[in-house]
C-alpha cells in the first residue's frame, strides 16, 4: 500500500494510492494511516491534490556515515555503532516544496537517503522483532550546510534548517529495503548510484539501536545514511531522488 498526505479540495487528509501514472486515484482515509485503514469513500484523481509531507514526525532520528565510501569521501572512518543525530520536525516538508538555501551558508549539500517511518510505539525492540515496529518506507533528503557542520563540530544548525529534511513522495508498505536501488539527481544528472545493501547498519538494527536510546512514535522517522556522490546545490537546481520500489521524490531549490 502507498499511503499520502494530501491537500484535497476539502482540507488535508491521509489517503491511499490506487493505479500509476494519469489513472493514479486516492482514496480517503478517516483520521490516521496505522493500523487497518478506515476509509471515508471519497476519492480523487491525483492530479486534483497535492501530496504534502505523507507523516509528520514527532521526530526525525537521522543516522551519520552509515555507507563506507561516503564516509571515506569525506576521510572519515565508519562508526562501530550507528552514530545518530536529530533533526526537528520543522525540518520535514514534502515533495515539490523549496529547499530553502540560509544566507548565513556558503554552501549546502544534498543527501538522498532511505527513510523508516515507524508504525507503532516501540521501546528497547530487538532487532528480530523491528519489523513490526515499521509502518513501511519512504524517500528523504538530509540537507546539509556543510560548511557550518565542519566549523560547528556538531550537526544542530547544519541539519536543522526549516526545508532541511524533504520526505515522500509517499510511505511505501509493502518494500523489502534491504537491496533496493537508490539513485539522486541534481538536474538531472545523477550524483548518487548505490544500493541500500551497502548499508553498514541495517534497518532492523538502526530500529533496535534507535529504540533503545529513545521511545519511537507512530510516525517517527529515521534517515538511514546516504551513500556517497553528495555535493552543493544552488537556487535554481532541482534534486530528484528515487529509490526502487518506492518512486521519486523531486524538490527545488531556492534562496533562502
Amino acid at each position: 500500500m502507498r499511503l499520502a498526505r494530501i491537500a484535497h479540495p476539502g482540507g488535508v487528509a491521509f489517503a491511499s494510492m490506487e493505479g500509476d501514472g494519469d489513472d493514479a486515484q486516492v482514496l480517503e482515509i478517516a483520521e490516521h494511516p496505522f493500523g487497518k485503514p478506515n476509509f471515508t469513500g471519497r476519492r480523487w484523481p491525483l492530479a486534483d491534490v497535492r501530496l504534502l509531507a505523507p507523516i509528520l514526525p514527532s521526530k526525525v532520528i537521522a543516522v551519520g556515515r552509515n555507507y563506507s565510501a561516503h564516509a571515506a569521501e569525506f576521510g572519515n572512518e565508519v562508526p562501530a555503532e550507528p552514530m545518530i543525530f536529530i533533526k526537528p520536525s520543522t525540518s520535514v516538508v514534502g515533495p515539490n516544496a523549496a529547499i530553502k538555501l540560509p544566507p548565513s551558508s556558503s554552501r549546502v549539500d544534498f543527501e538522498g537517503e532511505l527513510a523508516v517511518v515507524i508504525g507503532q510505539p516501540v521501546k528497547n525492540v530487538p532487532a528480530a522483532k523491528a519489523q513490526a515496529a515499521v509502518l513501511g518506507y519512504a524517500i528523504a533528503n538530509d540537507v546539509s550546510a556543510r560548511d557550518q557542520q565542519q566549523s560547528d563540530g556538531q550537526w544542530g544548525r547544519a541539519k536543522g534548517y526549516d526545508t532541511f529534511c524533504p520526505l515522500g513522495p509517499w510511505i511505501e508498505t509493502a518494500v523489502d529495503p534491504a537491496d533496493l536501488a537508490l539513485r539522486s539527481e541534481v538536474d538531472g544528472e545523477v550524483k548518487q548510484d548505490a544500493r541500500t545493501s551497502s548499508l553498514v547498519h541495517k534497518v532492523p538494527e538502526l530500529v533496535e539501536f534507535v529504540s533503545q536510546v529513545m521511545t519511537l512514535l507512530p510516525g517517527d522517522v529515521i534517515l538511514t545514511g546516504t551513500p556517497e556522490g553528495v555535493g552543493p546545490i544552488s537556487a535554481g537546481q532541482q534534486v530528484s531522488i528515487t529509490i526502487e520500489g518506492i518512486g521519486t521524490l523531486t524538490n527545488p531549490v531556492q534562496a533562502g
